[in-house]
């Protein structure tokens, strides 16, 4: 067969399988370049190139960049701001996707969605509002908002780089934004307005399936920190966590029953009951602190601890003492936070809480601890948490600096896009806001592999004739109207975003509008839009992009959601587009 076969053929095999397997994405691609590859379509260098793409680089790097901002509480204590409490479903899906859309331009899209989705289960779950109201419009908001600047969606940093190596300029910071923000505040207003009769009313299937388990845990309130002085309600302790205030302590006295109008003072001791992934997020609440004060003592630093579950045994010498008398962090190097007892509450006071065979504890330690006492007699299970690290909040000012000072290099041209990302995720390591472990832990390289990997099948498309084949094709139905070749385009790069990952598609249709463009006699720019805008509104299926495959589970979801809400979205994503960009970017 010819190379153009041969491409056409791995392609057509790729997209099968993409759609019809559930073989991992990375997987898919590593093999289809095998394939182009080994029949001699590309060489080594063309099948790797992508993998040196500025695109591809600046997307690895940006994960760090928010690693920091995640590890320092910045995100968390900003969305808890602009969230609130809301009136109704539509306020509280105005006060969600604004935010999120505004962030998304900046940050990109992907771990802003990652961190907002157990933020958007509490919320949803202390408000009473349908999950599947809001996991979608959480998505479609991250999708919106990334389309108004050039960090927003890593199909635009794809395209930046591409457009770099093909003419030597790429794009500007907020060039896209003449399109992209009219993009976005039409479909956001469309999506908030219809999502009455085009979202499902759902609950996710795990709520089913909740945690018996109640941990009663203590926690003082912060002489510094923004909740001394606040009202409970202000404070948002019980209503935000989904955990129930059970008594005071303050100079001695008891307060068992307070009201929502309570005011709370520094030093206050908070005892409160709850399911462990509350009990997780208070630890990780900016103006609380666990009350015992052998947190302090241990000698790893808090931004190195995990929280820990531990079960007791039978045979354990804790058995019939109180946690004071445990001497846990003398013995175990751990210090106790949350006491949980089948499905009863324990009451009173968590340090003379006496233990019980099968009690679990929930313990802050340094992350050898579960290797040290995997096996120990002393308890019947131990496991860390995931991602439950106290955070740095003392650093988070500091990290909202760094932020801004990389969206303002890269927006005023001081600094190129990757070496804005890169000095700033230089800065947050340099400065603590996140760690090397965090930082490396929390780059999807899933992402990075089908990128890089789809920028090499790209390179197959263009080396062996099958862009030019295919523009050549376009050229001919559309005749010598360039704006219904941009048409063409659009819906054939959308049709393909909605199948394989959008930045694939980029990369797939790239040589194609160049081709086009150049058989146009026109400016290929208005192409290269076209085809940008269409990739990052995948929109149509949980496949198309992975912000919509990480809520899909959360809603409860099933595949035709996506179709039902995200195909009249994509219509109305289209006709704002192709209304737009030939204004900005003339033939």
């Amino acid at each position: 067969m010819s190379p153009a076969m041969w491409t056409a053929a791995v392609l057509v095999a790729l997209l099968a399988a993409l759609v019809r397997t559930r073989i991992a994405p990375e997987v898919l691609f590593l093999a289809a370049l095998a394939v182009l590859l080994l029949v001699g379509v590309l060489t080594p260098g063309e099948a790797f190139s992508g993998f040196a793409n500025e695109g591809v680089v600046t997307v690895a790097i940006l994960y760090v960049v928010v690693s920091g901002l995640r590890e320092t509480g910045s995100v968390q204590r900003i969305s808890r701001a602009l969230l609130g409490r809301p009136r109704g479903l539509t306020s509280a899906q105005v006060r969600l996707t604004a935010p999120v859309a505004a962030f998304s331009a900046f940050l990109n899209n992907t771990p802003i969605v990652a961190m907002l989705i157990p933020a958007v289960q509490d919320w949803a779950k202390t408000h009473r509002l349908p999950p599947s109201k809001l996991m979608i419009p959480l998505s479609y908001a991250a999708m919106l908002g990334g389309m108004c600047t050039l960090v927003g969606t890593s199909p635009t940093l794809v395209a930046h780089g591409l457009l770099i190596e093909q003419r030597g300029v790429g794009m500007g910071f907020f060039e896209i934004a003449w399109v992209g923000v009219p993009v976005a505040v039409v479909g956001l207003v469309f999506l908030v307005a219809t999502s009455r009769w085009l979202l499902p009313d759902r609950s996710p299937a795990r709520a089913t399936f909740a945690d018996p388990r109640e941990y009663t845990v203590e926690m003082t309130v912060d002489t510094d920190g923004p909740l001394a002085n606040r009202t409970v309600a202000e404070s948002g302790i019980a209503d935000e966590s989904g955990l129930q205030l059970i008594e005071v302590h303050r100079a001695g006295e008891v307060f068992p029953v307070v009201g929502a109008q309570y005011r709370l003072h520094a030093g206050d001791r908070l005892v409160l009951a709850g399911e462990i992934d509350s009990v997780v997020d208070l630890q990780r609440r900016h103006g609380l602190t666990p009350a015992t004060d052998q947190v302090f003592k241990l000698d790893a630093p808090r931004s190195e601890r995990v929280l820990t579950e531990a079960v007791v045994s039978d045979t354990s010498p804790l058995v019939g003492g109180s946690i004071r008398a445990g001497r846990f962090r003398t013995r175990y190097g751990a210090v106790v936070i949350a006491v949980a007892r089948n499905a009863a509450r324990v009451t009173g006071n968590l340090r003379d809480i006496v233990l019980r065979p099968g009690d679990t504890l929930l313990l802050e330690a340094p992350p050898a601890f579960v290797e040290r006492h995997r096996h120990s007699r002393d308890f019947f299970l131990v496991s860390a948490l995931p991602d439950s690290r106290p955070l740095r909040f003392d650093r988070a000012l500091l990290a909202v600096g760094i932020l801004a000072a990389m969206v303002v290099a890269a927006a005023l041209g001081i600094l190129t896009m990757l070496q804005a990302a890169l000095v700033a995720a230089i800065a947050m390591l340099a400065s603590r806001c996140t760690s090397v472990e965090a930082a490396r832990s929390s780059v999807d390289w899933q992402v990075v592999l089908v990128i890089g990997c789809s920028i090499g099948v790209g390179r197959a498309m263009d080396a062996s004739g099958l862009a030019g084949t295919t523009a050549a094709v376009v050229i001919a139905r559309v005749g010598d109207d360039p704006f219904l070749a941009l048409l063409a385009l659009f819906a054939l790069t959308s049709a393909f975003s909605q199948v394989i990952t959008n930045n694939a598609a980029v990369v797939l249709m790239f040589p194609i509008a160049v081709a086009a463009a150049a058989g146009l006699g026109v400016d290929p720019m208005p192409f290269v839009m076209a085809i940008v805008l269409a990739a990052a509104a995948a929109v149509a299926t949980p496949i198309g992009y992975q912000t919509n495959l990480m809520v899909y589970g959360p809603g409860g979801y099933v595949f035709s959601d996506f179709l039902r809400a995200g195909v009249p979205l994509l219509l109305v994503t289209a006709a704002v587009s192709l209304l737009m960009i030939p204004r900005v970017w003339p033939f």
